[in-house]
């Protein structure tokens, strides 16, 4: 069609007329069956958009502190066999003023993902009314006994449960794990939000609103209209409003656009986005006062009412953090941020025997983070396909990285399409990602602060009025009203003027008419939709711009700020907690205990100790390591369970990070019992380990020519005098072997093993240094990060006690 024929102008714009005119009513009818799928969904008494079948084991309305959580069985679906030896699987759900069932709402999610695996899987969700004084801590509360629950039911397995929060849900999860650190397995917070202060400038709009607001008195009054209950559909709207192009505009038009073939798609969502739920007046305030606005959790500042500090750092589970540089709720600096507030560095980290994993994604985002069927095939089927991996990380920070399988080296032993890298991380790196402004920590200080002030007059002044005017049907009523309630109601059947939609619709149904993309009015279409979406991100750039410039410059006088006790005092905000007495006495007592295992064990310990010395070096290690090594030692020690196998990986780290000098000098004594024979068996299994990641570094390959030196060293001593002759005559095969060996003599004590490298991974010798004697510093407080590469000074074997004593072998 061209603009010369007059006759195909016509025509196109007649099928652009009826193709319009079609859309249009299926559009209003997929609306209308929005409306009617949201009252029936909001009347039911239970309602989940959960996409499995379930069984309810506990409600929590029944515990001692009734809360409206419950915990539900996920049955697996028809041909997915479920294996109890493996370990639980627990999703808990956000309560952000949706409803529940978003971590499972279709196969492939975070639940699938597990049961698919073959984990035995559980959900942990909400009803849609609180019950009457229910808390913060009582949710936290019946999240732990949740879990404790799952355990009770699978005792055939020592591994504690995986747990997975989304959003809100995260930091309920890690507040129950720093109260209950016993209780809890790997935990995956994704697109969590721990640290609300956090984020860089020209993003993350939504920490500006309880400065702008002027604090939380605005919560208080919503909860006081409500008769004490606050509507989810408020922070709904907070969500929309932060891309108005898609809330008011790109959404709406998709489906209007492809209505053929969207509409199952978003009916599946909307079931869900519009679900909206009622969260309790004293929650909400606890929430936004104590998190949105204090940032408490995060600066272990939060007590709960019997006295118990929540702090963080008494969390013993790994910690996956898994957020996304495209969301706009949870960024990765609000994600991350809390890390650095609690800790002075990566050492610290390793001091408190925590292992935290960050994962960044690029482009999705906030829901996409826990509902996209890419991320959860993806990311999701890796970070549980190696929760046993991550369970016996040593200690410290990582970052995570997929690369596609097949481009790996050792392709076989990595059974999905992905592998998960880690890579250890410092604090210079994170800060890449944090991106901490010290001069904005005030200003939200001050709105702390301002907060608390205008709270306190809303209570003295409004509060007794709007309390005393409000009553439960009126609350009801404007519940009722809320814009997005109404906006659902007034599309649905029991709107009169909707009648005549259904019958409509069949009928263009039966008689389509879709116009092709190459229609001149439909491209004109498209372009007019373009142009709306940037006029609106326009519009939104400029007003979170002016938000961002009037907070900043409002709350960073220093007029106000000393009005509220700010200006001046360089630590009154964000103030990093220091360690407890009882905290810095457990470390001291955690090293004695370790300085008397040193030399204790048997060949279990050598090995492992070996091993971690050895990839101390390299900058990366993956699943393909950890697999091969539990394989190998499920052969030497059928018995072994991962629990002790974790417990002996942390072990042996903190052994060398405690004393590396001595850890390494005593490897021979541990193995002072093997046969010449069994010491090369394990010389090759070192290899084989080694090898599953690919070629070692240089670094690395001095490290373990330094094991196999003091490995050497234990052989027994028939070996040795047989080796010296012909090392005597200085040319045979077995001389060759037998020149470290002997160094090991009863005439010497001194070492004839290679040292490790400098830093730059010279592979030439250099000459011994001696280690620096321990200092008594806490656990890690080391300039290596996992495994130095110090030469290293070999002491004789009798040189204490407990290197004398026999001791048997011991299984693990």
């Amino acid at each position: 069609m061209t603009l010369m024929d007059p006759f195909g102008f016509g025509r196109a714009a007649f099928d652009y007329w009826r193709d319009s005119i079609e859309r249009s009513v299926l559009y209003l009818d997929v609306m209308r069956e929005r409306g009617n799928q949201y009252l029936e969904h909001m009347e039911q008494t239970k309602p989940s958009v959960l996409g499995f079948e379930t069984e309810e084991l506990l409600d929590g309305r029944t515990l001692p502190r009734p809360v409206n959580y419950e915990l539900l069985r996920v049955l697996p679906p028809e041909g997915v066999e479920i294996d109890l030896q493996k370990r639980p699987f627990v999703v808990v759900d956000p309560r952000a003023g949706h409803g529940p069932g978003i971590g499972g709402f279709k196969p492939d999610s975070e639940l699938g993902v597990a049961l698919r695996a073959g984990h035995p899987c559980y959900f942990i969700g909400f009803l849609p009314f609180p019950e009457p004084g229910q808390t913060v801590e009582d949710v936290v509360e019946a999240e732990i006994a949740f879990v404790r629950h799952v355990i009770e039911r699978h005792p055939e397995t020592s591994e504690k449960p995986m747990v997975v929060g989304n959003c809100q849900a995260g930091w309920q999860v890690m507040m129950a794990a720093a109260l209950e650190p016993d209780v809890f397995g790997p935990i995956l917070i994704a697109g969590a939000p721990l640290s609300y202060w956090a984020g860089e400038r020209g993003k993350a709009p939504m920490r500006y609103t309880g400065g702008i607001t002027g604090g939380s008195w605005i919560t208080a009054l919503t909860s006081d209209m409500g008769n004490g209950l606050f509507d989810g559909a408020w922070l709904v709207q907070n969500f929309e409003r932060l891309n108005p192009a898609n809330t008011y505009w790109k959404k709406q038009y998709h489906l209007y656009d492809n209505v053929d073939t969207e509409a199952g798609r978003y009916l599946e969502f909307e079931r869900w986005w519009g679900g909206h739920v009622v969260l309790g007046g004293e929650e909400i305030q606890y929430i936004v006062d104590n998190l949105f606005v204090g940032n408490r959790l995060s600066t272990a500042q939060l007590v709960t009412r019997d006295g118990r500090r929540i702090d963080l750092r008494n969390v013993r589970s790994p910690v996956v953090v898994f957020c996304s540089r495209g969301d706009d709720i949870t960024p990765p600096p609000q994600a991350l941020g809390w890390i650095r507030d609690l800790y002075e560095g990566e050492e610290d980290i390793i001091a408190n025997e925590q292992t935290i994993i960050y994962c960044l994604h690029d482009t999705t985002g906030h829901l996409g983070i826990f509902v996209s069927g890419s991320v959860s095939r993806k990311e999701h089927t890796e970070f549980t396909a190696n929760m046993d991996y991550i369970d016996v990380m040593p200690p410290g920070l990582y970052e995570t990285t997929i690369s596609r399988a097949e481009d790996q080296e050792e392709s076989e032993l990595v059974e999905r399409d992905y592998l998960l890298e880690f890579s250890p991380r410092n604090f210079d790196e994170l800060d890449n990602e944090v991106q901490h402004k010290p001069e904005d920590d005030r200003r939200f200080a001050t709105v702390a602060r301002l907060s608390e002030i205008n709270l306190g007059f809303y209570r003295l002044y409004l509060q007794p009025w709007i309390q005393a005017t409000i009553t439960p049907e009126s609350a009801r009523w404007m519940r009722r009203m809320h814009p997005i309630r109404l906006g659902y109601k007034l599309l649905s059947d029991r709107n009169p003027l909707s009648v005549p939609l259904p019958v409509m619709a069949d009928a263009i149904r039966e008689n389509r008419h879709p116009v092709d993309d190459d229609n001149l009015f439909k491209a004109m279409e498209t372009i007019a939709s373009d142009q709306i979406v940037s006029n609106l991100d326009a519009f939104r750039d400029l007003r979170d711009s002016l938000i961002e410039r009037v907070f900043l410059d409002t709350f960073g006088q220093p007029l106000l700020q000393a009005a509220v006790g700010l200006y001046g005092d360089a630590h009154v905000h964000r103030r990093r907690p220091g360690a407890e007495p009882e905290h810095r006495r457990f470390i001291e007592n955690r090293q004695a205990e370790l300085r008397e295992k040193i030399a204790e064990g048997s060949h279990h310990e050598a090995v492992m100790r070996s091993m971690i010395y050895v990839l101390g070096g390299a900058p990366a290690t993956d699943e393909r390591n950890f697999k091969r090594l539990r394989a190998s030692r499920a052969e030497l020690e059928p018995s072994t369970r991962l629990c002790d196998f974790k417990h002996l990986v942390r072990e042996q780290f903190f052994i060398l990070k405690l004393d590396r000098e001595k850890a390494l000098n005593t490897l021979p004594i541990l193995l002072k019992d093997r046969s010449n024979e069994e010491i090369d068996e394990h010389l090759r299994h070192l290899e084989h380990v080694l090898a599953a990641s690919g070629e070692l570094s240089p670094h690395a390959a001095e490290r373990l020519d330094q094991i196999k030196a003091l490995f050497d060293q234990a052989r027994p001593e028939a070996v040795k005098v047989k080796a010296e002759a012909p090392s005597a005559a200085g040319k045979t095969e077995q001389g060759k072997t037998s020149a470290v060996t002997s160094a090991n003599s009863a005439e010497t004590a001194k070492t004839a093993a290679k040292p490790a490298g400098d830093d730059n991974n010279s592979a030439a010798p250099v000459t011994p240094k001696a280690v620096p004697k321990d200092d008594g510093k806490a656990v890690g407080n080391d300039e290596d990060n996992a495994a130095p590469d110090t030469p290293v000074k070999t002491e004789p074997k009798a040189t204490t006690k407990s290197a004398q004593r026999k001791r048997p072998n011991r299984k693990r």
